[in-house]
């Protein structure tokens, strides 16, 4: 593009630049330069070492940046005192090298470029970054040749790592997968051997904490926060200078890996992580890319005769076999063990052997076995804990309860070990008042039952609940019921105890108890509501986080209600919904739906839509107003700079097969047919209009506003996001207190009850986000119905279920793990309805 292009759009190549690597050609007559981000040019990051430019007067100056660019200087671009991008010459041979500058091409040192010549056919170059560069972000953010495995009995049963060949590390999500290849690429770096290390999923940061939590023996969740312990910043200083280059950028495909590697001198080892069973769009490789990919991974450890380690999220042999690879290593957990087992098979042989590790997912590592001493059993190794407080009961309960609340072992609910989490902590800690608080939640848990596996664990778990004198419940509360009193018509005597738990909740639940409103302890899993307050602290808006209670009563907040949220609850006309009783493995007695599709609607399956952390997604971009909310009174069109409440017409809508754009709210209209909502809904129908979908546009009435600001919650929803990549992969205590935070933070917006503290009171802001993730969930179906799919059900923010002729879910969705993301489970029709742990 021109200058003049470039100069408008500037702030916008810039973020393009910083967040997904895109480099920009910008020309001046005969003047040619690149608009780089920093990864192309680490150099730029040293303070003083070339010009630079605040991005207000880069743009006011552009033309002069380039020609000076142009002539081999780079210039710096920056927001405030931070470097966010570079101007390089076009030919980079014009470059005038400093004396931290690699002078090689194509190479990366700690403080130098990456200066070879892109690839032709790729309009972005790869994002090389040294384990210094990444280590250096992740601290400053505050979040934070060896051919060898690194673990004696993988190498003893594969031989070690071969020049050459390509390993694939085949496992299902959770089971540590991706640290198999850490561990090789650490094994190797702590030899002086340069590693590539390909992301597809995880970050640079992500992969910088495992390192460290692993070399250091620290706490991988703990290290989210930035903070070190002693030995900790010397292991960092230590790898500061690794041989270790990470490529996490976007679009990262199997060619683009081949043409990186040659680029590293004297490489050593090559780790893709990780190779996505399920089709992504935003992943080249994933779904019907891996066979293909697999060849060129396989051409590319011989081409540079160095071994390549793959990792793919899945253990089904149907999808194994097809990759093209020369070992493979399988993962499994048997239920009940506490360790895993790893298969190990060659291209031509078959099976050639097996080892066992034990997995060390708190410090994202595996560990070889250590041999027992003759006649000792886990449950006789000792738990470590003192015994000058609690009781022997309490001691018991929680070494029994260990495998669960570590995530060696599956199967128990995450309310249940995350309070016997709590209890290991204060018996560890000494904290008897803790103790004491904790007796009666335990007793209560274990008088209404704990589903336990039916393993070694599991037994010892449910005798040790015993001890607190709450006895097992008979075999006759947990047998199913018979057909008919789960899933088919309800019968009198079975739905008089089941519980309809949206019926049954209080108004002024939310889950919130006195104690949330204080920042997380050092060393949380995610403390969210110590980021969120950051977040809202940092804003150059100066948000006022909370409304006075003397003016409460007035203005608009007593006009905002848990009614704005437009959650639909929605079931296509033609098909029959009865709500039928299902008793849980707990033996808990719950009402669900049931949808009976008519015969019109053709032979399929029932697919249900889960969508993931729909609310902390929302925070990406919600439209608030920081400050007050002033009455701006009719409006005679909605303005895009201008965030609130507004009370508006219910607009005519008759589109078939889909709910109305408001949700519930339709029926939450006053005497004259009106509604009260906040800005998502605001822009949702003006965007209906805008397509044709709404015949008239939004009339409003009356509104309370305020300038607008969609990044207020920017911050954490990134921490959030970037958390839950981590966590969902280890699973367990971790991820369950994770999702607590994440709700606990966002739910103290606007607590319902007014005796609960909070360091926030924005019933605006609360509600205004509750909206965007609404909106989104019916956006994404209402694309899928447009596209010809049929829409069942549509329920709350999450819950979307759709009649499919075949086991595909609607393209408009995603299918994954991570925000926005969904996750898709088929069911006949007639079935009843699974919700939350069912």
């Amino acid at each position: 593009m021109n200058v003049s292009e470039a100069r408008s759009d500037l702030y916008g190549l810039v973020k393009s630049a910083e967040d997904d690597g895109i480099t920009t050609l910008i020309h001046k007559r005969d003047e040619r330069v690149l608009l780089a981000p920093l990864d192309r040019f680490p150099a730029a990051r040293k303070a003083g070492a070339f010009p630079s430019w605040t991005l207000s007067a880069a743009q006011k100056d552009l033309g002069t940046l380039i020609s000076r660019a142009a002539g081999g200087e780079p210039q710096v671009l920056r927001r405030n005192s931070t470097p966010v991008a570079v101007l390089l010459p076009a030919d980079p041979n014009a470059i005038a090298l400093s004396s931290g500058t690699a002078a090689h091409p194509g190479a990366a040192s700690a403080g130098g470029a990456v200066n070879s010549q892109p690839t032709p056919s790729r309009e972005r170059g790869r994002r090389l970054a040294t384990l210094g560069d990444a280590i250096g972000d992740v601290l400053s953010s505050g979040s934070a040749p060896g051919l060898s495995f690194g673990l004696a009995g993988l190498d003893e049963a594969t031989g070690g790592l071969h020049p050459g060949r390509l390993v694939l590390v085949a496992a299902e999500p959770q089971l540590g997968g991706s640290l198999i290849g850490l561990a090789a690429a650490r094994t190797a770096l702590a030899r002086g051997a340069r590693v590539l290390y390909a992301a597809s999923g995880p970050s640079s940061a992500d992969i910088t904490r495992r390192i460290i939590a692993a070399e250091a023996g620290g706490d991988y969740s703990r290290l989210k926060t930035g903070l070190l312990t002693p030995h900790e910043q010397e292991v960092v200083e230590r790898l500061r200078h690794a041989p270790l280059l990470i490529d996490d950028g976007s679009d990262l495909t199997a060619e683009a890996i081949a043409d990186t590697a040659p680029l590293a001198d004297n490489l050593a080892l090559v780790v893709v992580d990780r190779l996505q069973r399920a089709r992504n769009p935003r992943l080249p490789l994933s779904g019907d890319h891996l066979p293909e990919a697999s060849q060129i991974l396989r051409e590319l450890a011989r081409a540079q005769q160095v071994p390549v380690i793959a990792v793919v999220d899945t253990d089904d042999p149907a999808i194994v076999n097809l990759l093209d690879a020369d070992v493979i290593l399988t993962l499994t957990t048997a239920p009940g063990q506490q360790v895993t087992t790893v298969t190990v098979a060659e291209r031509d042989l078959g099976i050639i052997a097996s080892t066992s590790l034990r997995p060390d997912l708190a410090h994202a590592r595996f560990l070889d076995i250590a041999p027992a001493p003759p006649g000792t059993t886990t449950a006789e190794a000792g738990s470590g804990l003192p015994d000058s407080v609690g009781t022997a009961a309490d001691r018991e309960l929680a070494d029994a309860a260990l495998p669960f609340t570590s995530g060696a072992v599956k199967g128990l609910a995450a309310e249940a070990a995350h309070l016997l989490a709590a209890l290991r902590t204060a018996l560890a800690g000494g904290h008897v008042k803790d103790l004491d608080e904790l007796h009666a939640q335990l007793k209560a848990m274990a008088s209404a039952g704990v589903q336990t596996p039916d393993s070694a664990e599991g037994r010892r778990l449910t005798t040790a609940l015993h001890a607190y004198n709450a006895p097992v419940p008979p075999a006759a509360l947990t047998q199913l019921p018979t057909e008919d009193a789960v899933s088919g018509t309800p019968s009198d005597g079975v739905d008089t105890d089941a519980v309809d738990e949206e019926d049954a909740a209080r108004d002024d639940d939310d889950g919130l108890v006195p104690g949330d409103e204080e920042e997380e302890p050092e060393g949380a899993v995610f403390p969210g509501l110590k980021i969120l307050k950051d977040a809202v602290k940092r804003s150059k808006m100066h948000p006022i986080p909370v409304i006075r209670t003397e003016d409460r009563e007035s203005g608009p907040w007593p006009l905002i209600s848990e009614d704005m949220s437009g959650e639909p609850k929605w079931v296509h006309p033609d098909v029959t919904s009865t709500r039928v009783a299902h008793i849980r493995d707990t033996g808990k007695r719950v009402r669900r739906d049931k949808f009976d599709v008519p015969p019109s609607f053709g032979d399929g399956l029932m697919c249900l839509i889960d969508r993931n952390g729909s609310y902390p997604s929302a925070c990406s971009a919600v439209p608030l107003a920081p400050n007050k909310l002033l009455h701006t009174g009719p409006l005679n069109a909605f303005d895009k700079g201008q965030a609130g409440i507004y009370l508006i017409d219910v607009p005519e809508w008759n589109f078939p097969g889909m709910p109305h754009p408001l949700g519930q709210l339709i029926d939450r209209t006053d005497e004259q047919g009106r509604v009260w909502v906040t800005t998502p809904h605001i822009k949702q129908l003006e965007r209906l209009h805008r397509d044709g979908h709404l015949t008239q546009r939004v009339r409003i009435h009356d509104s309370w506003t305020g300038r607008a600001n969609e990044s207020l919650f920017k911050p954490f929803y990134t921490a959030a996001r970037e958390a839950r990549a981590d966590l969902v992969q280890v699973g367990g205590e971790s991820y369950a207190n994770y999702k607590t935070r994440v709700s606990i933070a966002l739910r103290l917006l606007w607590p319902k009850r007014e005796e609960q503290r909070s360091p926030f009171w924005r019933p605006d802001w609360r509600m205004s986000m509750v909206a965007e993730a609404s909106v989104r969930h019916w956006t994404v179906a209402f694309k899928a119905v447009q596209e010809g799919h049929t829409l069942i059900a549509l329920r709350k923010v999450d819950a979307a279920i759709f009649w499919t002729p075949d086991q595909t879910p609607p393209g408009t969705y995603r299918i994954g793990t991570g925000f926005g993301e969904v996750k898709a489970k088929f069911l006949q029709a007639g079935e009843f309805i699974p919700e939350g742990d069912d």
